[in-house]
């Protein structure tokens, strides 16, 4: 079996990337805001914050989405914006 994911988006990227893309581009503040869970609120480091996500799953969802919508580049396949 395959392990090519056309249609996945973060296919090939680490939770470790998310978290570390996110950080670098909004920092531990800004993160927290975005995401309101401890682990980017109280005392944070890339490391805590990984045990917790990868132990949660709501979380992890909501820190994979905020990536998506910051780092996704537009599709080619969407002209309306260009109207």
């Amino acid at each position: 079996m395959s392990n090519v994911q056309p249609n996945n988006p973060l296919h090939g990227i680490t939770l470790k990337e998310v978290v570390t893309k996110l950080v670098e581009h909004y920092g531990w503040d800004g993160l927290a805001q975005r995401i309101d869970i401890n682990c980017f609120k109280n005392d944070p480091s890339i490391k805590s914050s990984l045990t917790f996500l990868r132990k949660t799953p709501w979380a992890r969802d909501k820190t994979q989405s905020l990536y998506l919508t910051t780092f996704a580049k537009p599709s080619p396949w969407n002209k309306s914006s260009q109207r």
